[in-house]
Order: C-alpha cells, then structure tokens, then sequence
C-alpha cells in the first residue's frame, strides 16, 4: 500500500481551516514575544524520527501477544510501512534494522526502495542477547562479556557482520545493547567481565568504518536480574571514552531506575561531547516501552530542553544526536502509535525551543528559583500543536496523521493485502 499525496491533500482540506485559525492565532501570539515562527516550524520540519523494523508489528508481554492482523512479513513490507508514516508525518525518515532480524537480501533493491519512498537507513543493530536457529555458541550465560572466548568471537563477529550489512545500506552507526549480566551474586566477576567486554568491542570498532559512529546502550536489569555488565550511563561513558572518538553513549528513556534524573544525564553527556543518540518510549514502572510521552511529557520536555541548549551552545562539540522509537505495541496499532511517538517527541522538542535561555541562565545566575520554574513551565504549557500540523502541512504531510491514518483505511488495506494472522519478522 502507498498513501498519494492527493489522497493526503483530501485529507488536508476537511481540517485545513481550523488548523488556519489555530496557527494564525498561535504564530501571532510567538511573534509578539519576539519568535521566529517561520524559523520555528523550520526546525520542527528537519527533526525526523527513526522507526526500528522490530516496531511496525505487535509486540506483547512475557504471558501473551495479540496480533491485530496486516503485520508486515518482510523486510520489504517494513519499509513500505515506514513509508506510510512518512507520507502522513513527514517526520518518519528513516529505518533502524536489527540483525539478523530484518536482513537484506539484495542491498541494492533494498536501498532503492527506501530512497523510493524518501527514507534513509539509520543505526543498525546486532543481536547478541538471543539464540537463533542452529547457532553454534550459546549466548545463555552471555556475549561480549562471556567467559568462553569462542562465544565471545562469534558475538563479536555478528556485530562485524551488522556493520557490513549497514555499509550496503548507507547507515552511519552501529548500536550495541548488550543483555549480558548476572541473576545471582556470586555469578560473575564483575571486573573480569567488564575487561572482556571492553576487549570485544575494542575489536568491534577497529572494524568502524571512519565516518560511523559507536552507540553503547546501557540497562541496569533484565534479562539479568542482580548485575547488568553495562548497567548504566556511566559505565557505557567509560566504554565510550577509552574506545575512542567514534564512540558514544545511546539513553533508552525506559533503561533507567525509578526517578532518575535522565534529563541530568543527558546535559552531562553533551558537555563531554559523547551523546550519541536516543532511543523513545515512556514507562511507569520499568522498561515498559509505552508510547513517548503517554506517563511522563513534562520529563520529555525537560530532556529536551537540555537537548536543545546542548545542541545550540557553541562550546560544545557534541554531534546532532540520532533520534529513534524503541517501542512495544500490546494493545494498540502500531502504526498509530509511532504517529503519537513521533508527535510527542516533536512536541517536547518545539516546545523546548520556546525557552527564553538568556531570560533562564539570568533567573538561575540570581538563585530565582520561581523565575526559572515560571519560564520553563510557560513553554511547557504553550500548545505548540499548530506549529507541528503548520510543518507537516508545508512537507506535504497530514496536519492529523491519525485521523487520516483511520479514514484511508490504512489499517484494513493492510489486512486484505496481507491477512490476519501475519506476524512480523523478529517478534
């Protein structure tokens, strides 16, 4: 299935004059506070989101999974699916592929599909916390960090694989997220395996390509439950740093304990030039992988408006951050719930870009604590929606991507081309 631009443009028109008079109203209110607005939605327009292949099916639980049928069978249906998104949000640029999940058969046609539809390849990922089909070394007592050094070679020698698959693609980066980890004390050394996962990935990144990127993911439980080998951002900067200047720290924002303060991370990482990247969801509890923005939208904000002044201090050298979904879909579409992924992201991030910062650094070099709440929350609370349907609608995008979604019958078109019971590749 392709979405056409007429068929969008149709669409547009049924909400086009509400969405006038909102925008109208909100563009004239940020100019009189001395915004930019053409600028503003410039830079809303230019963030796009990466959606992982492993994302366009259901997902499920440790007790069930339930598949709401039209699920893509291929890695081709993948990126037609992704095509689909982007054709609505013109947010949805790209495609991050695990491997051996989503391999390419034939790279080429592969990567002319995706320029076909607009797309670009972003991170790929390896898989090292599962076994596949007749794999001679088990990864059970783990990978990277195992004390057998033949189990350690054959990780090391799928993330190689990964970075070869990703250099037919034209991806720029490889992310490493490892499960290796201890359930009980007394299981693991933790320095030997700290030792031995730097030496793999030490022979993981001299097989970078120069002008890629590392991404060292950390998380500090499951599927081990007393020590994860990488169990938190400090442990993945140390990585990141000894390995050298091709190497970063990638934040999942559900790999966190309770009530971390992620946004202080994340000021950290830039100071030091070592954010790489990031991978979106929300979470209640744990590593729920909710939709972005569905429990917490003021600690998004608060992410991104330190994202936002990295990104714009001069001081700093950290590169633009790759930005990518990392979302379980149980009980929704998950195509309907990228669109919302990708709306609360870029949410945060327009209404980031409404902080006064000389107005906030004035406020906190005076120790007034009310002054900077009083700014922050101003952003926080302006309903910057307009501005995003006003990008989509100069992009060519829907200014609603999920009521056009439901009204082309995406859904049901998915499902007479594929049928009820198919279930994506890697779930």
């Amino acid at each position: 299935m392709r979405i056409l631009a007429d068929q969008v443009g149709e669409q547009n028109r049924r909400h086009e004059e509400r969405h006038r008079g909102d925008f109208d109203f909100l563009a004239s209110r940020l100019s009189a506070d001395g915004h930019d607005v053409d600028a503003l939605v410039s830079k809303i327009a230019s963030l796009q989101i990466a959606v992982p292949s492993w994302a366009l099916g259901a997902g499920g639980t440790r007790f069930a999974r339930f598949p709401g049928g039209g699920e893509p069978r291929s890695l081709e249906e993948k990126i037609l699916d992704v095509g689909l998104l982007h054709a609505l949000n013109r947010s949805s640029g790209a495609i991050s592929l695990h491997i051996p999940w989503d391999i390419p058969k034939n790279a080429s046609e592969t990567k002319a599909l995706a320029n076909e539809l607009g797309l670009i390849f972003d991170a790929v990922n390896s898989n090292t916390f599962q076994d596949q089909p007749d794999q001679e070394f088990s990864y059970k007592y783990g990978s990277l960090a195992h004390t057998d050094k033949s189990v350690r070679k054959h990780a090391i020698d799928h993330n190689i694989e990964v970075i070869e698959y990703g250099k037919q693609l034209g991806s720029k980066a490889l992310t490493v997220w490892l499960a290796d980890g201890s359930c009980f004390p007394g299981q693991l050394n933790f320095a030997k395996a700290f030792q031995r996962t730097y030496a793999s990935l030490q022979e993981i990144y001299s097989a970078l390509p120069h002008d890629w990127k590392l991404f060292i993911e950390y998380k500090p439980y499951e599927p081990n439950f007393y020590s994860t080998v990488i169990q938190d951002w400090g442990t993945s900067f140390l990585l990141a740093n000894k390995l050298g200047e091709k190497a970063f720290t990638l934040v999942d924002l559900g790999h966190h304990l309770p009530n971390t303060n992620i946004e202080q991370i994340v000021a950290t990482l830039m100071m030091e030039g070592k954010l790489g990247g990031f991978h979106f969801n929300d979470s209640k509890y744990g590593d729920d992988d909710l939709t972005v923005g569905s429990i917490k939208p003021y600690q998004l904000f608060l992410i991104f408006s330190e994202l936002v002044y990295g990104m714009e201090n001069p001081a700093y050298s950290n590169p633009t951050p790759a930005w990518m979904i990392d979302a379980s879909h149980n009980v929704k579409d998950p195509l309907e719930d990228l669109l919302q992924s990708v709306e609360a992201i870029k949410l945060a991030y327009a209404q980031a870009l409404l902080v006064d910062r000389d107005e906030l650094e004035a406020a906190r070099e005076n120790n007034d604590t009310v002054m900077a709440q009083e700014i922050l929350q101003n952003a926080y609370r302006t309903d910057v929606r307009p501005l995003l349907a006003e990008a989509r609608l100069r992009a060519g995008g829907a200014i609603d991507p999920v009521r056009a979604f439901r009204a082309l019958g995406v859904r049901k078109q998915l499902i007479s081309e594929r049928g009820m019971k198919t279930v994506s590749t890697g779930l």
